[in-house]
């Protein structure tokens, strides 16, 4: 009797340890890595880091002098080598170490066992980098870090960098205009395209860049940040008469660049290789971001006529995409299909946005009209996104390079007030002044009327 009391005594407290381990696992998985998943995982790695290497082939046969100590000294069996692992660094999101490849060894044979290491040390996933020649990094990472998206404190913004989801590895999925000029991002209705967007906006805000946007839904997605915008075009005849002004401004940027460095004035555009960011700061024209949502409707016609303005648009479009880098223009395109049935020149435009992201599409297709041109492997990763997994896609480039991300929530009010409160950061381009929206005065910043209304009689 006293032996199950005794048993029920310590019992008691372990099932209540186990519980709450178990909770805090469930609704707290940053806080449950930090004071149990870390220690546990720390312990397999260094326990059986020797053995899971030999496992996963990683380990080499040992050099002869090697051998020769080995045997001189013990009696010890001489075994591989595993590679030399530095020393575990812990992260809030999982663990670092670095690993010096054994000769003959790449980071491709690394990255070839990471599901091994994953489920030998009992983590989330496992991501490798080389950091040099010989010498690649491991980041572990704990849980999943895309269920409940918190964004690192140290991002990498910067002007014309917009930190806009979190990666699967737990570091910052950055849109950089400088490096990536345009992009294309597709995703069906209720994917979290529009949130991805609301990030660009919010982010681009506060800093010295003229936004411009196409929204032919009559201004429903972009009409709220109107305050900061400096052009906006509600429908295609709207857009028709924007996109020949981005052209022209296009040219007289080109115009400067030549000035500038004497290039002569018959030179045409194509050739000229240098950009805006050679000028002087004083004599540097303004960055200008051109959103175009739903890319869709500009595609589509009813009427001979509107044939016409279609492909004078969309002309425009690829001259932008193709030319608008050096100028400081950038092409941010989004829509929920986008491919050869669109039309004349669908094709030829994809082609030159580098960028891709693709959330949640309704086709395989679709899926393959993002990716498939740049990062085949990716198809698959797009058409497995649930829909109850809102604003997780699928980011490439024309590098190859493909992961998956999670943009934060971010509602419209709050996009709405951040692009409000930098209305004042609007640039000055005349060019763009035809185009510029009315801005939406708030509820409660609307004058009272102090006269009282007449009563009315019968």
């Amino acid at each position: 009797m006293s032996d199950l009391l005794t048993l029920m005594e310590v019992g008691g407290p372990l099932a209540a340890a186990g519980g709450g381990a178990a909770y805090l696992r469930a609704r707290h998985p940053a806080a449950y890595w930090s004071t149990v998943g870390l220690p546990l995982s720390v312990a397999r790695l260094v326990g059986s880091y020797g053995s899971v290497m030999d496992s996963c082939g990683l380990t080499v046969p040992p050099s002869r002098l090697r051998v020769l100590a080995t045997r001189a000294t013990t009696r010890r069996e001489v075994r591989p080598v595993p590679p030399r692992r530095g020393l575990i660094r812990p992260t809030s999101t999982g663990m670092r170490l670095r690993l010096r490849l054994a000769p003959g060894q790449e980071p491709a044979d690394v990255a070839a066992s990471v599901e091994r290491l994953r489920h030998s040390w009992g983590v989330h996933a496992v991501h490798v980098d080389e950091v040099k020649p010989g010498v690649v990094e491991l980041r572990l990472v704990g849980f999943d870090v895309l269920d409940r998206v918190r964004m690192p404190r140290k991002a990498g913004g910067g002007f014309l960098r917009v930190p806009v989801a979190l990666r699967e590895d737990a570091t910052a999925f950055v849109r950089d205009y400088r490096a990536i000029p345009h992009q294309l991002t597709l995703g069906a209705t209720l994917s979290g395209k529009s949130m991805y967007l609301r990030h660009l906006v919010a982010g681009l805000a506060g800093q010295r860049v003229a936004l411009a946007g196409i929204d032919c839904k009559r201004g429903v997605e972009l009409a709220p940040f109107a305050s900061r915008l400096s052009a906006l075009a509600t429908e295609p005849g709207e857009a028709a008469e924007l996109l020949p002004v981005l052209v022209r401004l296009m040219e007289e940027r080109y115009d400067l660049i030549k000035a500038r460095q004497g290039i002569a004035p018959n030179t045409p555009d194509e050739e000229i290789t240098s950009d805006v960011w050679g000028l002087p700061e004083s004599q540097r024209p303004v960055p200008v971001v051109l959103f175009v949502d739903e890319i869709a409707e500009l595609f589509l016609v009813a009427t001979r006529k509107d044939e016409e303005r279609r492909d004078e648009m969309v002309t425009q479009l690829i001259r932008l995409a193709q030319l608008g880098r050096a100028a400081g223009i950038y092409l941010e395109v989004c829509g929920q299909r986008f491919g050869a049935e669109l039309g004349k020149g669908a094709t030829m435009l994809r082609a030159q946005l580098s960028g891709r992201v693709c959330h949640r599409v309704n086709d395989e297709s679709s899926a393959k009209m993002a990716l498939g041109d740049i990062a085949p492997e990716a198809v698959e990763a797009a058409c497995a996104i649930a829909p109850e997994r809102p604003g997780l896609a699928v980011a490439g480039d024309t590098s190859g390079g493909w992961s998956r991300i999670r943009t934060p929530y971010l509602s419209l009010a709050d996009a709405a007030a951040v692009c409000q409160e930098a209305a004042h950061m609007v640039p000055d381009v005349p060019a763009l002044d035809p185009f510029r929206p009315a801005a939406p005065v708030p509820a409660d910043a609307r004058p009272v009327s102090l006269v009282k209304p007449r009563p009315v009689l019968d």
